[in-house]
């Protein structure tokens, strides 16, 4: 059988006297494609930290006496350089790290994500690497950046890097974390147009975000996150509801399908 991504139980997040997440217990499937949805502040974010080993959990915020358990792909304990070479990730922190180097070329951005690094110094890069870099630079519709510096890129464009980057070790699964924030519109529709294609290909697919209209139609199961708990985990169709997303977002949401997608707004 194989193990889920990632099981958590009774886990908790504490920074200072304020809770992260709170005593929440979760199974995310590998092969499923997810998306995590909640306002900002709910514990998106912590939860991916949760998974990359970024943080770790504390004593439960309610006194329910341990840390809990995070178990990632069946592991609980992980060297985190192995564990991010069968993990892509794409979040703001990442995108700042990169594109803040001045000196960080293109292609050797994707090309670290064969060694968990920023950069390539230091280490042994093969025909084989470049090959698959510049595979998935084409994948992405930026192969024709190379040669270009990460601090000069537009938003989008480094986005789309980075999941090149993510993408050229074949991960287990790819984790988004707000991938489309900064976007204007239409470079927004073409982004998620790439992620639907990634989605297709049988890689696994976590995306976090607190937009409706950002869940690809390949996403078809929700976990929403309130103040630190999950308030629902099941099917789309079963959430993105009215009634639902009035209690998510404290405020009364109509909900709209326009093809393949879903659109909310407030009342």
């Amino acid at each position: 059988m194989t193990p889920p991504l990632l099981s958590i139980d009774r886990v908790s997040v504490a920074r200072g006297d304020r809770a992260l997440l709170n005593s929440v217990s979760l199974t995310l499937p590998e092969g499923r494609h997810t998306a995590i949805l909640g306002r900002n502040g709910s514990g998106k974010s912590t939860l991916v930290q949760l998974i990359t080993r970024q943080i770790y959990p504390t004593v439960g915020a309610e006194g329910d006496g341990g840390p809990g358990e995070v178990r990632i792909l069946g592991r609980a304990h992980w060297d985190v350089f192995e564990l991010r070479r069968l993990l892509g990730v794409v979040s703001p922190a990442v995108q700042s790290d990169f594109t803040s180097d001045e000196g960080l070329e293109v292609f050797d951005a994707v090309v670290s994500g064969f060694f968990a690094a920023r950069g390539v110094w230091n280490h042994r890069v093969t025909e084989a690497m470049r090959r698959a870099s510049r595979e998935a630079l084409e994948r992405m519709g930026v192969a024709h950046l190379i040669g270009r510096r990460m601090a000069t890129l537009s938003t989008g464009e480094a986005r789309r890097v980075l999941i090149a980057r993510a993408l050229v070790h074949k991960p287990r699964a790819l984790l988004l974390d707000e991938p489309c924030g900064g976007l204007d519109p239409a470079t927004r529709r073409q982004f998620l147009e790439a992620l639907r294609d990634v989605a297709r290909s049988g890689m696994t697919l976590v995306l976090i975000t607190h937009h409706i209209e950002e869940i690809l139609p390949e996403i078809d199961h929700l976990v929403l996150l309130r103040e630190g708990r999950v308030l629902a985990d099941g099917t789309k169709d079963a959430l993105l509801t009215r009634p639902v997303l009035s209690d998510l977002f404290g405020l009364p949401v109509t909900v709209e399908r326009r093809g393949d997608w879903f659109w909310a707004h407030l009342d």
